[in-house]
């Protein structure tokens, strides 16, 4: 499995920034992911918490009317969110590519992250579904194992102390061609994940 050199950075992170630009070896993925996380969810509006006594009879409707297409591969998201390249925003003489990369979105209701690499022949993803979850990621229930569009897809339901205004979520692994991806999505409620999840892999598709 190769190493993911990539660090999760907002526009307001400048001191991550500077931090990136230290000499150093080769970086440990699964901390990468853990400062990707920490950073993003820390421009995550926190002025306006979610008032105790609102109710929540029905889960909060996500529509993926909108599309990513970038690096040979194409992926649902919520309109009013866009994913950005997280290895530009760290060095624009490196983006992400179609072999390996991140990129992120966030509103104050919603984080999704996507990571990728190439695996040729690899059969089982769960190892970017543990590269993807952070240490404040806490997997609820099995492990769901599918084929969707011939494509191996886990699933897993997660719980998160990244923040407490989005403390539920999602997480999922598949294998595309020569390419294994994962995505993660925080979110207010428990029952909007699953269904994200499937609506976004309902739009995926990739250059085999």
């Amino acid at each position: 499995m190769k190493k993911n050199p990539l660090r999760l950075l907002t526009v307001g992170l400048i001191l991550f920034l500077l931090a990136s630009c230290a000499p150093k070896a080769t970086p440990d993925p699964n901390t990468q992911i853990r400062q990707a996380v920490a950073a993003t969810l820390a421009a995550i509006p926190t002025v306006t918490p979610i008032p105790p006594s609102t109710p929540y009879p029905l889960p909060t409707p996500f529509s993926l009317a909108g599309l990513f297409c970038e690096y040979q591969f194409c992926i649902g998201h919520p309109i009013d969110v866009a994913f950005f390249d997280v290895s530009a925003q760290q060095n624009p003489a490196a983006p992400s590519s179609y072999g390996q990369g991140m990129i992120a979105a966030l509103n104050a209701n919603l984080f999704l992250q996507v990571v990728w690499q190439t695996a040729p022949g690899a059969a089982d993803p769960e190892f970017m579904l543990d590269l993807i979850l952070d240490e404040v990621d806490i997997r609820e229930g099995g492990l769901d194992v599918k084929l969707i569009h011939n494509m191996n897809v886990m699933y897993t339901a997660i719980t998160s102390t990244a923040t407490t205004l989005l403390p539920f979520g999602g997480a999922g692994a598949w294998v595309c061609g020569d390419r294994v991806f994962a995505w993660k999505v925080y979110s207010p409620q428990a029952e909007t994940a699953s269904p994200l999840f499937e609506e976004m892999l309902a739009r995926f598709t990739c250059g085999q």
